[in-house]
This record gives C-alpha cells, structure tokens and sequence, in this order.
C-alpha cells in the first residue's frame, strides 16, 4: 500500500513538474515573439526628443516638433500612409502633415514613426525590422525553470502620499507614488520589494547577486494582484530583461534602494544571446 501512495504522490509530483515547465516554455517564446518580431523591442531604432521648432531628425523622412496637440510632422514621403492607434487603422496622413497622439504611430512602409512621451516631454520613437540591434541577437539566454524561486509573499499597499525617487537608466528622475511593498523571506535574506501597478497586478525593477556578471545589470518582473488576504505570488522565474537590454533608445526605470538584493537570483532570463560577428 505503502509503494502505491508512494508511486502516486511521484506520478503527481512529475505531473505538476511538467505543467510548471511547459507553462514557463510558453511565457519563454511569447517573450521571443514580443522583443525578436520585426516590430519587436529589439527593432527600436531611435528615440528623438522634440522641441517646439520643427526640425528634421536621422533616418526619419520631413520635420517633427512637439505641440501641445501633440508629436506633429510634415513629410510628403508620409502623405497617405496609414495612422494607426493601438495597432488599428485610424486615419491617413494627409497632404499638410499629420499630429500623433498616446497610442498612435504611422505605418512606414515595413517601418513605424511612434508617439512617446516621459513626464509631458515628447518624442518621436522609429521602430524598424532592419536595426542592428534586433539582428544582433540570436535568442534570449535563461535559467531552468525551478519551482524552488516562487514564493509566496505579503502586499502592504503604500500610504496615498508616499513617493520614492525614480531614475531612469538617462537620469532622468522623477517622484512617482507605488502601489506598495512586496515582503517576504528570500532564503534567509529579508525582501520587501517597492512595486508599482495598479489593481491588474504590480511591476518590480530589481538587481540581485548576479547583476552584471551572471545576468543583465537589473531585471523586471510583473506580480499578480494580490488575493483577498493580501498574499502574492512572486515566480523568479519570470524575470525579464527590460527594453533597455536590447536598444539604447529606452529610457528605463533602475531599481531603487530597496530593490537592490545581495541574493543571488539564478532565475529567468540572464542576457542576450548575440551573434557572432566576423573579425
């Protein structure tokens, strides 16, 4: 009787093995679509801040400004060429230029001319499937998946005036308001991670152990919303490397103060694998 509870609790415990890894295998290649498509985050090519004077900018046809309307540009290469907001068709560039909103770019033959914008400053962002960086890399190198990096944590939501300073990878730094802290016991190393989001879930920009030497130099990772008793789940395992690992052009968040861990995290991604360049 013994070896049958015994046979059945190996059976489960291989059954739940492989469901973790197949769920993980699939995050990996929706990670491999959403950085290495040809309209993916290794594709981001530039990142032109604008001012109010039209001005022309490298690899981007006509003259573009920053209104308060909008990223506003005048091109004839771009007349007729389809605006899209969130991805669907919106509207036509015309004759007299065109003025692009929150969720709006143009459809640049394979090549796209997208808004951005950082604390009221605006941008012009040129996504394109030709850019050395997206080219560059051949895959994105990870750890096995382990079921030893999930942990079950507490979430202490933040007082409403509570801030703590945000410097961008640029320095650019700016007071924003998170959503709380993350805490719990990472093999023997007390965590309480600032996290910020919303009611969908949380986001964390941390560094580890392995920063800069066996991973990239930090690391994001989503939580989910927490259930009714205020616990989370944080998986490890899903840590992935931020926009700024595969182009210059992104501005991204560094971890603040208490996001930066001595314990080493051999979870989730680690860094790019590039390909090799001839001598």
């Amino acid at each position: 009787m013994s070896d049958s509870i015994e046979q059945t609790e190996s059976f489960l415990g291989e059954a739940t093995d492989d469901a973790f890894r197949r769920s993980w295998a699939a995050w990996h290649q929706a990670r491999l679509r959403a950085t290495l498509s040809p309209l993916g985050l290794a594709s981001l090519a530039a990142t032109h801040w604008l001012t109010n004077e039209p001005t022309p900018y490298d690899g981007v046809p006509g003259v573009w400004s920053a209104t308060r309307d909008g990223v506003r540009g005048v091109a004839d290469e771009l007349t007729g060429s389809a605006v899209l907001q969130d991805g669907e068709s919106y509207a036509t560039v015309g004759g007299d230029g065109v003025t692009l909103r929150s969720g709006q770019e143009i459809a640049w033959g394979d090549k796209r001319l997208r808004y951005f914008e950082r604390d009221g400053v605006l941008a012009l962002r040129l996504i394109d499937p030709d850019a050395p960086t997206r080219s560059a890399v051949r895959d994105i190198l990870a750890f096995e998946p382990d079921e030893n990096w999930v942990f079950e944590a507490d979430f202490t939501p933040a007082d409403a005036d509570h801030r703590f300073r945000n410097e961008a990878i640029d320095g650019h730094v700016a007071e924003e308001h998170p959503a709380g802290t993350v805490s719990f016991d990472l093999n023997g190393e007390a965590v309480s991670l600032t996290v910020t989001g919303g009611p969908r879930g949380f986001s964390a920009v941390l560094a580890d152990g392995t920063s800069g030497s066996e991973t990239y130099r930090f690391r994001f990772l989503r939580i989910d919303a927490p259930g009714a008793d205020g616990r989370v789940r944080v998986d490890f395992n899903r840590l992935y490397l931020p926009p700024c690992a595969f182009s210059d052009f992104y501005v991204c968040p560094l971890p603040p103060a208490g996001n930066r861990l001595t314990t080493p995290i051999r979870a989730g991604e680690k860094n790019l694998d590039l390909v090799e360049q001839p001598a």
